[in-house]
């Protein structure tokens, strides 16, 4: 059996999809495949979980993040926990290019959406953060949260390391923050977190989506886990990997955030840790030789559509066999 693991093609293909279509292709070479589609707290990581244990998706009217009503889904699991992948509400996928305003950008929609999972039972909310299009330290989701008078226990899945302090230096570029802009959020961020019932600067992974996770840690007790750890050992992936003869991960673009808490560094590093090959299956591979080394891959394809990819589940088969 070979283990199909991939996080999603952001903007492309979902995990499930990118899974579908490897497999599909190794089916074809002869080999039984398994889809496990995994996620890091980023984008997809949702749609992941819900793949795999189960649960029901449920649609509710919230704002983007330039305040506008968009409509957005949150899952509530088969054991009574909720999913709110902050993508959903204030992603950055949500705005055009020339949209983008890193200062305006606001989380507020994620934190209706937890409301909103509230009201619908949840008896804890895991909140799955990455690529957002905000960097206001999670005080638009506060701000709701507050408003509605919830304080639900919240465990947010973080798909980066990064303190919230250097949010705005390492991300904000990529939301429309120029040099300028970027000093402005830092010291918004400095003053929100200084009125904090507890400080969220210098504590690792409180800078992803922006801050969101910090401002969450901060003011609403959240505790913070590393996403894709998270997800891979809520879906028992290291069970289904020891029984693979190989793995076979991916995500849009393998590059050196891949081994800063990427789900498929993850998965590549239990395999080397297990024994098991692993080859990655990518949109674009922008690594160097000396990082593919660091994660011991097998392999590394690059694969744009979905033809390609159930060509390279093939092509993997016949050299299997």
């Amino acid at each position: 059996m070979v283990l199909v693991a991939p996080d999603s093609f952001k903007g492309t293909f979902s995990a499930r999809e990118v899974a579908r279509a490897i497999a599909d292709g190794l089916r074809e070479g002869g080999l039984d495949a398994e889809e496990l589609p995994i996620g890091d707290g980023g984008e997809g990581t949702m749609d992941a979980l819900v793949a795999t244990l189960g649960g029901e998706l449920h649609k509710r009217k919230v704002s983007d993040p330039l305040g506008r009503p968009i409509t957005a889904s949150f899952a509530v699991l088969p054991d009574g926990r909720a999913v709110v992948e902050m993508a959903q509400a204030s992603g950055l996928a949500l705005v055009r290019e020339n949209e983008r305003d890193a200062w305006a950008a606001s989380t507020r929609g994620t934190g209706e959406l937890i409301v909103a999972a509230v009201e619908a039972g949840a008896n804890e909310v895991l909140v799955t953060v990455g690529g957002s299009a905000t960097t206001d330290g999670g005080a638009g989701a506060v701000g709701i949260l507050e408003e509605a008078g919830v304080k639900p226990k919240l465990e947010v899945l973080c798909d980066v390391r990064t303190v919230f302090e250097d949010a705005p230096r390492v991300f904000g570029p990529q939301k429309g923050a120029d040099a300028r802009m970027i000093k402005r959020l830092e010291r918004r961020l400095d003053e929100f977190a200084a009125e904090a019932p507890r400080d969220p600067r210098g504590v690792r992974m409180t800078g992803a989506a922006g801050g969101l996770s910090g401002g969450l840690y901060a003011y609403m007790g959240a505790k913070l886990a590393p996403g894709a750890a998270y997800v891979l050992d809520t879906i028992g992936f290291d069970e289904r990997m020891r029984d693979a003869r190989f793995v076979v991960t991916g995500e849009g673009r393998l590059d050196s955030q891949t081994l800063a808490g990427k789900a498929p560094g993850e998965v590549a590093t239990r395999c080397r840790q297990s024994g098991v090959a692993c080859h990655a299956v990518v949109g674009r591979n922008e690594m160097d030789d000396f990082e593919i080394r660091l994660l011991d891959l097998a392999s590394v394809n690059e694969s744009k559509t979905k033809a390609k990819l159930r060509k390279t589940g093939l092509d993997l088969a016949k050299l299997a066999r």
